[in-house]
């Protein structure tokens, strides 16, 4: 473990994404309908030729943020040595990121809002109260699509989804190319058969891929 530290922090001293996308899938069911989502955004990028990778976060064991504020110093989670550590590299390498998360309880899953608390560490504090604050993601060019699915059919059934993931990447320097709301989808993988709903993903990410390579 102690070489997966040193690894993320010598990674993250040189914040220098390359055109690539990472992918995230906040879904506990695993080839689902985030996932599809997910992989459909990816065709469009990869269409595109812009390299990806992606992860589906119930399959890494990780944790939420413990609030230690040990990243003040290492710019960088070092309280918790998990899965998490190694998907820093992914984050900090990938100029462009895909967040897709069901519906639960009007909001995000918990892995996915767990995933996004754990990227507190890429925050700058001042010591004064209340705190000033920057990002070390900012000013990159770093680019952002996102995607909700919601078993309901509406924007107030959809609750805090799409904000839930949007604010906190806004405050940390990405720029969103592209949101997609899917409605009245439930059944495993179901969204495979709205085809609407899969073109307007793929094109979503060759608009990512794009924004990519030309920033």
């Amino acid at each position: 473990m102690k070489n997966n530290k040193s690894m993320i922090m010598k990674n993250t001293s040189q914040l220098h994404p390359n055109n690539s996308v990472f992918g995230v899938s906040g879904s506990p069911r695993v080839n689902g309908n985030s996932d599809a989502i997910l992989k459909q955004i990816l065709i469009g990028v990869s269409q595109e030729n812009v390299p990806f990778e992606y992860q589906n976060l119930t399959k890494i064991q990780f944790q939420g943020c413990i609030g230690c504020e040990q990243c003040r110093n290492d710019k960088i989670c070092t309280g918790i040595i998990d899965g998490m550590s190694i998907v820093y590299n992914n984050i900090i390498t990938s100029k462009g990121l895909i967040l897709v998360s069901p519906t639960h309880n009007y909001n995000i899953t918990s892995w996915m809002k767990a995933f996004i608390d754990r990227m507190y560490c890429f925050y700058n504090f001042t010591n004064d109260i209340p705190r000033q604050w920057s990002s070390q993601l900012s000013n990159q060019n770093r680019k952002l699509v996102l995607a909700a699915i919601c078993e309901q059919e509406s924007n107030e059934d959809m609750g805090f989804t799409l904000e839930a993931m949007k604010k906190p990447l806004q405050a940390l320097g990405y720029e969103v190319v592209d949101e997609i709301s899917v409605y009245k989808i439930f059944a495993k993988a179901k969204v495979k058969e709205d085809h609407s709903a899969m073109e307007q993903a793929r094109l979503a990410g060759v608009r990512l891929a794009k924004a990519v390579n030309h920033s």
